[in-house]
């Protein structure tokens, strides 16, 4: 069962290589994220579960020790889930769809490596879902309902970015729906209210570029029942992008 969750956003700028001289912009952020993680590690899970948006070569299961980097960006900078090589064979289908041995993480998932390295993380095993931005709610939900019954200690980590086009500069411009959609998912975060999460608008988050709306549908199917308790713990838009860290437990 699910007995802790982190939800932390994506932006590869949390990396600070890749942020470079805007890197200490987004410090509280970074903090924010650390101590979401350090939450999760306190709830001493037997199995992590390392969840965020991916394009189509990134989605399904990513053992641990799948790789990642963030060359893309022009820096220098790998990361590797869970910080150990995975044994052979150890890849292995997901829950959203068949792993592939030897796939890159998406960037999602590199940057949730990161946080966990940064971190120190050696609680437990940890292993990476991609989840493809077009899976409908009601099978990220599934998706999530089978992720907590796995063993019977689970945590999450659910990275995902709210809507993009909170002001003109933002990457999606302006929306005026933007910022009423990203309140309801704070809302929703701050009080694990699952039901909310479950349903958010898949059509509108599409259009407002919400990268976290399948991932955090996961955590609401792997919430159901759980009685977990939410605390916000950041809730800004930098640069236009709706960015959220919250803690379950």
């Amino acid at each position: 069962m699910l007995i802790a969750a982190a939800v932390c956003p994506c932006p590869p700028l949390l990396v600070p290589e890749v942020a470079a001289g805007a890197a200490p912009e987004l410090d509280a952020l970074r903090a924010a994220c650390l101590d979401a993680v350090a939450a999760l590690a306190a709830a001493r899970p037997e199995r992590l579960i390392v969840a965020g948006p991916a394009e189509q070569a990134g989605r399904g299961a990513h053992a641990q020790g799948a790789t990642g980097s963030f060359h893309g960006f022009g820096v220098d900078v790998e990361v590797r889930l869970g910080g150990v090589a995975p044994e052979p064979g150890a890849e292995r289908g997901g829950e959203a769809g068949d792993g592939a041995s030897g796939r890159p993480l998406p960037p999602s998932l590199a940057v949730g490596a990161w946080l966990l390295e940064r971190a120190g993380w050696d609680v437990s095993p940890v292993e990476g879902l991609g989840v493809g931005e077009p899976l409908a709610a009601e099978r990220c939900i599934q998706v999530g309902r089978k992720l907590a019954a796995s063993a019977e200690r689970v945590a999450l980590l659910v990275m995902g970015d709210g809507s993009a086009c909170r002001t003109l500069k933002a990457p999606g411009y302006l929306d005026e729906r933007a910022a009423a959609f990203d309140a309801e998912v704070a809302r929703a975060l701050a009080a694990a209210d699952t039901a909310a999460l479950a349903a958010l608008d898949e059509h509108l988050a599409y259009e407002l570029k919400a990268a976290g709306r399948a991932p955090l549908q996961v955590l609401a199917g792997a919430a159901e029942g759980a009685g977990l308790k939410g605390e916000l713990r950041y809730d800004e838009a930098p640069y236009g992008v709706g960015y959220f860290v919250a803690r379950w437990a």
